[in-house]
């Protein structure tokens, strides 16, 4: 628990927060990234960081910007985010992130929604796709890059400055002191959404700041918690629980290079504390079903009694089972079985978040089976973000865990999930149509999420209202807990259930390339060969494999049909938002011909 002058009645703003930071432990580690001119890991201190905001907060005078401007940010997680961000929520400005690996016209239209300003972007990949929407953008009046830029940014010569001579250009330049209140809009984030335009959410300082005291009460965090940062900070979800939260306890945070280098990371920073969405816990999830299927039927059985043992001590100490003999087994097991995985995370970890989607109960069994401290919660971008999570002390993997102190949930119409609190947006931005459809006169927010709460009080999600199939029989069907049970299979890497007035249900999947050579092989097919995939063998298998999964769900929830391919769906195509969720309409769309056919010898 932060102490009294770290409340968010005493603090204000998200500024005053850093202020009060800074002044707090001046020559303690704030952050630490790898330098790969130096190749190294260089660390900065509260006061270093205050410094460059106070340079950064000259050059952003300078331009001319005044309260409520919008200034758009694209990079990478690294210590210039934080800096930007404190520099413009310092003089009342209103940050706008851009997800990294957007589309151009997606970040065009999104800079010129929010009437962005200024950009500050990282190097030539961005470069790149500032290079095709030249022109379309109307308000900016600077973009500026870490990195010089090549020919390709010839057309943006006139608004195109390197952040060093901008920097160096506004030395000198006083900064006006100004006075800000907690209702101050902090920053407009264009949810990813996952059907048409994104929408600009409104979000204050109150908004945000609350929702971090809120969260800090819920887990063991103290200012010697190292937090690894690899989800993008234009992600409302790592940016207050991954960036705001440990400035508030006084934790150092380090930014991963990469997700590729992610495994190689943990082991070097040893975080105790990790912010991810279930993809990343699906990955070494995978990674490690694979490795026990190399090392054989002796090593599967220990790793599955690990589990085992290892679940039974979580309900005993979770108050929901009794102590059993076997749990007797657990010292030599442990370091067998479970003690491995724990040093896959760097050995460390205390608090293993995973939101932005479902996390499937088995994986999360699995981890905290073998002693990793998994914990779900729910949030939404509109929310600030954070709106329930576990606690160690109540822990119900399957569920999405209690609400936040202070924050009201409650149960709806068609079972919605509503909430309400002081971490609520304040609209969307120039949409007061969309506003008004998402918060009532109550002032209760409209998830769309449907849900259900269990004897413990802790929430569960069923499914989407939009997103539940209805079959031409009347049954319903929640797709998402299908797709995640299929997904527990490494053979498939994307899933997608569809059939919506349909006389049954059919998957459009995706193979991982790796499993599928060696399935296609085992199946005695040339993987290679242009027709491999639609060889009735390979049908035949695959339709199995998928009915293996689900056949725990009822009659109806069976796919009679699917259509593999080799090829990903991609942010770049424009079949995922940013955080990995399918845009099934998109894909509906991309695969209409395709669905049409796998129903069309039941229509004949």
């Amino acid at each position: 628990m932060a102490d009294l002058p770290f409340h968010p009645d005493t603090l204000g703003t998200l500024c005053g927060l850093f202020r009060a930071r800074v002044a707090a432990t001046p020559d303690q580690v704030a952050y630490r990234q790898f330098d790969e001119v130096r190749d190294t890991w260089v660390s900065f201190t509260w006061v270093q960081v205050a410094a460059e905001v106070a340079r950064w907060q000259a050059a952003l005078v300078k331009e001319g910007l005044v309260p409520g401007d919008r200034v758009a940010i694209m990079l990478k997680n690294c210590i210039e985010w934080v800096i930007f961000d404190q520099a413009t929520l310092g003089l009342g400005l209103v940050t706008v992130p851009l997800y990294l690996d957007d589309r151009p016209e997606n970040a065009a239209y999104i800079l010129n929604h929010s009437g962005a300003r200024l950009l500050l972007v990282e190097g030539k990949f961005q470069h790149k796709k500032l290079a095709e929407i030249a022109g379309s953008t109307t308000t900016l009046q600077h973009i500026v890059s870490l990195t010089t830029p090549d020919d390709g940014l010839v057309n943006w010569s006139t608004r195109f400055v390197v952040a060093a001579d901008w920097l160096a250009a506004a030395a000198g330049t006083p900064v006006p002191e100004r006075h800000l209140t907690p209702d101050l809009l902090a920053s407009i984030v264009y949810t990813s959404g996952t059907t048409g335009r994104p929408k600009g959410v409104m979000l204050s300082h109150e908004n945000i700041l609350w929702n971090v005291w809120y969260t800090i009460q819920c887990g063991p965090f103290d200012n010697q918690d190292v937090f690894l940062s690899f989800l993008p900070l234009s992600h409302t979800f790592e940016r207050t629980e991954g960036y705001y939260l440990p400035m508030l306890i006084g934790a150092e945070v380090a930014y991963a290079r990469s997700i590729t280098l992610l495994a190689q990371d943990m082991q070097t920073i040893r975080p105790t504390v990790l912010i991810s969405v279930p993809r990343i816990y699906e990955r070494v999830y995978a990674r490690i079903q694979d490795a026990l299927e190399k090392k054989g039927r002796v090593a599967q059985a220990v790793f599955n009694q690990a589990v085992r043992v290892g679940w039974r001590r979580f309900e005993v100490a979770q108050k929901r089972a009794s102590w059993h003999p076997m749990l007797l087994t657990w010292p030599v097991l442990e370091k067998r079985a479970a003690r491995p995985i724990a040093e896959k995370f760097g050995g460390r970890i205390k608090f293993a978040v995973s939101g932005g989607a479902p996390l499937n109960p088995e994986i999360a069994r699995v981890f905290i089976g073998l002693g990793v401290p998994l914990y779900q919660g729910y949030g939404l971008t509109e929310v600030s973000p954070t709106v329930s999570v576990n606690r160690p002390e109540s822990n119900i993997p399957s569920s999405i865990g209690q609400p936040l102190p202070g924050i009201e949930v409650k149960i709806g119409d068609n079972e919605e999930l509503l909430t309400r609190s002081r971490c609520v947006m304040r609209g969307y931005w120039q949409d007061e149509e969309a506003t008004r459809a998402m918060i009532d006169s109550e002032g209760w927010l409209h998830s769309g999420d449907q849900a259900t709460m269990d004897a413990w009080g802790h929430y569960h999600i069923t499914g989407r209202i939009k997103d539940i199939i209805v079959l031409n029989n009347g049954e319903k069907v929640p797709p998402t807990d299908m797709e995640s049970a299929i997904l527990l299979d490494p053979l498939f890497e994307q899933v997608m259930v569809v059939g919506e007035g349909k006389p049954y249900l059919a998957a459009l999947t995706v193979l991982n390339e790796e499993h599928w050579q060696e399935f296609a092989a085992h199946l005695n097919v040339d993987p290679n060969h242009p027709g491999a995939l639609r060889d009735p063998k390979v049908m035949k298998a695959l339709t199995h494999r998928v009915a293996h999964h689900l056949k725990h769900f009822p009659g109806y929830a069976q796919i009679r049909r699917l259509h593999p391919e080799l090829k990903p769906w991609t942010l770049e195509d424009g079949l995922l938002t940013p955080t990995l969720k399918i845009k099934r309409n998109q894909v509906l769309d991309r695969y209409r011909a395709t669905v049409e056919a796998m129903y069309a010898d039941f229509a004949r």
